[in-house]
């Protein structure tokens, strides 16, 4: 599955506030369906202050948790399709079809892919006390011993990294789902789980103080922001590359004049540079792709997703 390419801003500066006059003078409502300090709120938050300005209107963010995104999904599918309501979700949108049984909506049909904002590389994390100071130590460990596993819920980028690394090491760790990375890294540091496959956002504060430690990343290369960080291929168990990302749609239906300003602006938001440092602070990477090409993006993941949950027999527990 090949991540859109950037793009640089399609319509000059000057174009943008003619645009966002198309857009409804109502407030915007970003509904983002994970818990408040997780990887897709905190990109949420770091992008709404500029996008709204440059839209000339207030965005309002709101969380709606629960069933790996489904919950925050159902919301925006069922509202009206003006511009005036978008999703800002996550890698369960590509997976919770193969996963999820009584949806109240289709993903495939539901929504309008606006573009794909950016992308966040998963770490396993362990508490500060599990006696597994390495990648083989843990493997080692959980091959003697159950080890419960959070991640920011079912259907997650988490979730599959963690089926990808049980499948890959030949262990049976047991997979802990929550509301949100955040929730997860609560009771890592708490010391309830024995370890975490989650964002670097949300496991770098309790890693920073002490109460967990990083153990490898599920990219191709190091992470400029944690480059203490080795990835799982260089640790020996190659294959594990797997990134949570953030994403905006609207609902199926939306007309072409929001999206087409929100797109504009949020493609000349990415562009910004103190936008960008708030994302790299966040180890996130801006993407910005052309609503074509993200349409594609979630297409060929959707297939690709679906095999693996396939292939590693993965089940919401």
């Amino acid at each position: 599955m090949t991540t859109p390419r950037r793009l640089a801003l399609a319509l000059p500066a000057l174009a943008l506030p003619a645009i966002a006059r198309a857009q409804q003078a109502r407030p915007i409502r970003i509904v983002v369906p994970f818990a408040a300090g997780g990887a897709a709120d905190s990109a949420t938050r770091s992008i709404t202050p500029r996008l709204g300005e440059r839209l000339n209107t207030t965005i309002v963010v709101e969380n709606r948790t629960g069933a790996g995104g489904s919950v925050g999904g159902a919301e925006v599918a069922r509202s009206t399709p003006d511009g005036t309501t978008l999703l800002m979700d996550a890698s369960s949108h590509i997976v919770n079809p193969s996963l999820l049984r009584g949806l109240p909506f289709d993903y495939a049909t539901a929504f309008t892919p606006i573009s794909l904002v950016c992308t966040f590389p998963q770490v396993l994390a362990v508490k500060a006390d599990l006696p597994a100071r390495n990648l083989a130590e843990f493997i080692a460990l959980a091959r003697r011993q159950p080890l419960n596993i959070g991640t920011q819920g079912n259907a997650t980028a988490g979730h599959l990294g963690l089926a990808q690394l049980n499948r890959a090491a030949g262990i049976e760790t047991t997979h802990v789902p929550y509301r949100g990375g955040a929730d997860a890294a609560r009771d890592l540091a708490a010391g309830t789980l024995d370890g975490c496959f989650i964002t670097m956002l949300s496991a770098g504060p309790i890693v920073d103080s002490g109460r967990a430690r990083f153990i490898a990343v599920s990219a191709a290369q190091r992470v400029p922001l944690r480059p203490d960080i080795p990835t799982f291929a260089e640790l020996g168990t190659p294959g594990i590359e797997i990134s949570e990302w953030a994403a905006l749609f609207a609902p199926a239906g939306t007309p072409a004049a929001p999206i087409a300003a929100v797109h504009a602006a949020l493609v000349a938001t990415l562009a910004e540079q103190p936008v960008q440092a708030r994302l790299a602070q966040l180890a996130a990477v801006p993407v910005g792709s052309s609503p074509e090409d993200f349409a594609r993006f979630v297409t060929q993941g959707r297939a690709s997703m679906a095999e693996l949950v396939r292939v590693a027999n993965i089940r919401i527990e």
